[in-house]
């Protein structure tokens, strides 16, 4: 009896800390708000952090506190007077207004939300009858469009808030708080879930950290913006990335909103993240991940030779050609990456065979598949003019058109050549804090190495000539591997191509010897003249590369 009574009364000390100590703000809000507010259950979600690069966190999205204001219309005797007192403070419209003090019948009209502790001081001091200030949260994010389709927002959906688009959406499960529990009896409360209180943590809430970096998130969005600009382009995106860990440093994209106002948006495609929700057929870029594939399995060299006299290859009756329909004679495979030959990379497709070339797209690379990113409604890439042996289909993918893959897929290809032959999973989150405060770090799957060293070496060396010879950029300091692409983009009826659309994009990583990043920029039907990637893309990719804040 006496272990028992023991056992029973250390289970009620043990609960009690938990309800009075660790939950007490919890619960004293619960409390307040009864008395203070008609409305139903108190606003409360976990935080997302960005990562400064001293391991600082910053909030990206939080809970701000403050006050939202209602009448009871019946008390509401003069309502001109009262409306030009509250607009004062804060700017309302006056026809939602009157219409809302012309209710008498109603006791409790909501006015404006979200305002300050200075407004609401103000308002007290009026002291209006009929006018009550109720306390008040809601979400708030502190960055206003930074980094907006990473994050996503909260909104209605059955009359709960819950997280839309980004990271919101993703770890709702984590970021929510229900309030309904403080409805549980006490005695009931403290004998809940032994087990838990006991024995382990099982709580699935906390903040989420990512390893956004403000500084550079910033400046990526400002650059995109910029070729936006100039160019006049329908999107504009970009990312930065650790290719060792796979952590999303920065990832930007234009047309973008305000987080804050996201209720003002008219077109809501704006919201959706093309990194993980869009497809496109490469183009060039994908050329690399080919010349790879060959070279790891001693199919071509960087010295190998091919006789290019015409500037294009007859398949079928179908006539490929390179982007300036010009031969070039005898040609190097370090010739056709510096060059961007397309005749030059059906000779390496035609040399591996189809069988080997897709095994290495599909299987290898794994550019048809999800790439795990913690963003929603990532899909897969398209693969399908692969699965039959059409030479035609193969020759065009072998310089990246009829087979599409995501934005984060063409990264996590390059990330891969970046860090030795790993299949990173691209993430945002690298932490989760749990409510007693412990810090869980998230781990994420990673494969391979899928291509030899000596493979990864000479594709290094043969990405930076791309830049120092084929582009004549190169750096003072340190070498940057990369390479441009110019596709054509498909018409949504599956007619062919636009004539005068084209997809621009540009990926590297550097310093190439040992790299730090990969970043990437994608261009979709940029005007004003531009003809290239090269043209429209290459400033805003060798500025973050030559003055990166990192």
């Amino acid at each position: 009896m006496i272990v028992v009574v023991t056992l029973v009364g250390l289970l009620v000390i043990v609960r009690l800390f938990s309800l009075q100590i660790i939950h007490k703000s919890f619960y004293q809000e619960r409390a307040e708000h009864q008395y203070v507010t008609p409305s139903g259950n108190i606003f409360d979600r976990g935080n997302i952090y960005f990562t400064t690069k001293d391991g600082t966190t910053v909030a990206a999205a939080t809970v701000a506190s403050g006050f939202k204001l209602a009448i009871v219309p019946n008390q509401i005797t003069d309502p001109e007077a009262v409306y030009e007192q509250i607009n004062a403070i804060a700017p309302t419209d006056k026809n939602t207004f009157l219409t809302q003090a012309a209710k008498k019948g109603d006791p409790y009209e909501e006015v404006v939300d979200k305002l300050s502790t200075s407004q609401g001081a103000a308002m007290t001091a009026l002291h209006i009858p009929g006018v009550t200030l109720y306390s008040d949260k809601w979400r708030l994010y502190p960055g206003g469009s930074l980094a907006s389709k990473a994050i996503g927002f909260v909104s209605y959906k059955d009359n709960d808030l819950v997280g839309s688009y980004g990271l919101e959406e993703y770890y709702n499960d984590v970021l929510s708080r229900n309030s309904s529990n403080s409805y549980v009896n006490f005695f009931a409360e403290i004998f809940a879930n032994v087990q838990s209180t006991i024995f382990k943590n099982t709580s699935a809430t906390g903040d989420v950290v990512t390893s956004i970096e403000p500084t550079v998130q910033a400046q990526l969005e400002n650059a995109v913006a910029d070729v936006q600009t100039k160019w006049q382009s329908d999107s504009v995106g970009g990312i930065v990335m650790d290719p060792y860990t796979g952590e999303i440093i920065a990832m930007a994209q234009v047309p973008t909103f305000d987080l804050n106002a996201y209720n003002t948006v008219k077109d809501i495609s704006v919201f959706s993240n093309p990194f993980a929700q869009n497809l496109y057929e490469m183009g060039s870029i994908v050329k690399p991940l080919v010349m790879s594939a060959a070279l790891n399995e001693g199919v071509v060299t960087p010295q190998t030779t091919y006789v290019d006299n015409s500037g294009s290859v007859t398949i079928n009756g179908k006539v490929l050609s390179n982007f300036d329909k010009k031969g070039r004679g005898t040609a190097t495979m370090q010739d056709v990456l510096n060059q961007s030959l397309n005749t030059g990379m059906i000779f390496v497709e035609q040399h591996m065979g189809q069988a080997m070339f897709k095994k290495y797209m599909v299987d290898t690379y794994k550019l048809g598949d999800k790439t795990g990113v913690d963003l929603p409604g990532e899909v897969n890439g398209r693969m399908g003019s692969l699965n039959g042996n059409n030479d035609i289909n193969y020759a065009s993918a072998a310089f990246g058109q009829g087979i599409a893959t995501s934005p984060l897929n063409i990264v996590r290809g390059f990330a891969m050549l970046a860090n030795g032959g790993i299949l990173v999973t691209p993430h945002l989150a690298t932490s989760i804090i749990q409510g007693d405060g412990t810090v869980k770090p998230l781990v994420y799957p990673t494969s391979g190495p899928v291509l030899k060293p000596e493979t990864i070496s000479t594709i290094h060396t043969m990405l930076t000539h791309v830049v120092d010879d084929g582009y004549h950029k190169a750096m003072a300091h340190y070498s940057v591997a990369a390479k441009t692409g110019t596709a054509q983009i498909a018409r949504p009826d599956g007619q062919g191509y636009y004539t005068d659309r084209n997809l621009h994009s540009l990926i590297g990583f550097f310093p190439a010897s040992k790299p730090r990043y990969v970043v990437y920029f994608f261009n979709v039907y940029p005007k004003n003249g531009a003809l290239f990637a090269i043209q429209t893309l290459a400033d805003p990719f060798f500025n973050m590369v030559l003055s990166p804040p990192y």
